[in-house]
């Protein structure tokens, strides 16, 4: 039996709500030109709370050629590294000051746990800081031949960048991409899930209040076919940074084609822990606990996948599933909740699913439904299955939810063969006091990247991307200044112009 909170107590809403959420075009909020909203629902109820405006074509044509405009005319792009910095702390200052009503609101929104909520909006201003920081610090590539040339790289901000951001964590997830893009002098549109509009909207006040200028930042919510659709096909957006499913992302790739669009796109991840018998299982355990449950499991860097060696299997199982039947599941707003609702009754009827086909697949040693006296809501008890062979669709397939499976193994070989065994490859978590082992399996682990004997600790000046179908192209640290400016190379002579002299020969052939 899963711990959860008193289930009774009703959900809490925020005061102040607005009464709907509109666009932010060219410095003004605006409706839908046709007039055109969608409901928002509270997970916990899965009532309608608001509604929002849904942009189309024409809302997100308005909002590119507001950022056109901005880019082409206005400060922003010309501005010295410094002075974007500044307004760039500014927004952090703003965000931090802001952290408790904007975990609120994130909580209320997206069914997130109200402490793991406060701690995303926190990291939204470090995302800001960071990157204010480093446009500064930043030093390009000079490249010198004594006595002849020298050559440099010069950054140059690309234009309106379009930003589709998801719906898990999403204020933070969405100051990931607006750090970046902003500090590096381009102008924005975004488009946030549908699911979560209500923490993006808060945006345009902030940015307003740090002094960002006219049209630099533009928000479109919608629909990802209408409003995101229309994003990743207009001309003039060069760049598409997006976040979420690894089969939206191939639909984005396709219709970004055509324009030769930069791309960087996070996507899915089936991210495997691999235990080995001489880990630390109490450390191995509660990391790996953290790992799937904590954000209620709707994290796409989620070690969702836990292969154990033999040795160290049945008291690994046991000890998981008695430590998963603790986790406190209840309400996002108390504070003693460790996993929340999910975001949204379609994708609650997801979970539930994958769980109801894994009691097919894997033997249920923990949760397996609704827990104790939620009936209502987007509630899910943390779920795990052990003994899951490689070819189960629960394996096999991204859940995004607090379920993991378990799967043993015997050698180092069979475990490599397991964890690469799937179509994505975004993180791997390995458990091991064996340094060679533990170096030599990172290299040949199929992940985009890899973490010894820890969880999922972010340093914002490494790359975060992955491989096969968990992503292209990996945002973070410089790789985000890179993908965020065009680099042109600079080439000068110095003294005489070296170079073969064509024509000038004597047209007689003497």
């Amino acid at each position: 039996m899963n711990h959860t909170t008193d289930a009774t107590v009703t959900g809490h809403v925020p005061a102040d709500l607005p009464e709907r959420i509109q666009h932010y075009i060219d410095g003004e909020l605006v409706d839908s030109l046709d007039g055109a909203t969608f409901e928002v629902l509270d997970p916990v109820s899965n009532e309608t709370y608001l509604q929002a405006a849904a942009g189309k074509q024409a809302d997100v044509d308005r909002a590119v050629a507001a950022a056109r405009r901005a880019f082409t005319e206005g400060p922003w792009p010309g501005m010295l590294p410094r002075e974007r910095s500044r307004v760039l702390h500014r927004i952090a200052d703003i965000v931090e000051s802001r952290d408790a009503r904007l975990a609120e609101l994130e909580s209320f929104d997206s069914g997130l746990p109200i402490t793991q909520a406060l701690g995303q909006a926190r990291r939204a201003a470090e995302n800001f800081r960071f990157f204010a920081d480093l446009v500064v610090a930043q030093a390009d590539d000079t490249y010198k031949v004594p006595g002849r040339q020298v050559n440099y790289v010069n950054r140059k901000p690309i234009g309106v960048a379009g930003l589709i951001t998801p719906w898990n964590t999403p204020f933070m997830l969405e100051s990931w991409k607006l750090g970046p893009a902003l500090a590096t002098g381009n102008t924005v549109v975004l488009k946030p899930a549908e699911f979560t509009p209500l923490s993006a909207s808060l945006w345009a006040e902030i940015f307003e209040e740090a002094g960002l200028p006219q049209g630099v930042f533009n928000l479109v919510n919608g629909l990802g076919e209408e409003a995101g659709d229309a994003l990743v096909k207009h001309p003039d957006v060069p760049l598409i940074s997006f976040t979420g499913e690894s089969s939206t992302g191939q639909l984005i790739f396709a219709n970004a084609a055509p324009y030769l669009k930069g791309l960087s796109m996070e996507l899915g991840g089936k991210s495997p822990a691999v235990v080995f018998a001489d880990a630390d299982l109490d450390a191995a355990i509660d990391a790996t606990i953290f790992g799937v449950f904590s954000l209620n499991g709707e994290r796409c860097t989620a070690g969702s996948r836990i292969l154990v060696q033999r040795e160290v299997y049945d008291e690994f199982v046991e000890r998981y599933a008695a430590q998963a039947q603790r986790v406190v599941v209840g309400h996002p707003h108390d504070e003693r909740t460790e996993v929340g609702a999910l975001v949204h009754p379609e994708h609650h009827d997801k979970v539930m699913g994958y769980i109801e086909l894994g009691k097919t697949e894997g033997r249920l040693v923990a949760g397996g439904g609704r827990p104790e006296g939620f009936e209502t809501g987007n509630f899910v008890a943390p779920t795990v299955f052990a003994d899951v062979p490689r070819d189960a669709r629960i394996f096999q397939e991204e859940i995004f939810g607090p379920v993991v499976a378990i799967t043993p193994f015997e050698t180092e070989e069979e475990a490599l063969e397991l964890a690469n065994g799937v179509k994505y490859g975004l993180a791997a978590y390995i458990w091991t006091n064996d340094l060679r082992r533990a170096h030599t399996f990172a290299q040949s682990v199929e992940a985009g990247m890899v973490w010894l004997n820890s969880n999922n600790v972010r340093d914002l000046r490494t790359p975060f991307g992955g491989v096969k179908a968990s992503g292209l192209g990996h945002e973070g640290g410089y790789r985000s200044i890179d993908f965020y400016t065009d680099q042109q190379a600079v080439h000068i002579t110095l003294g005489a112009a070296h170079h073969p002299t064509f024509g000038k020969q004597d047209p007689a052939g003497g």
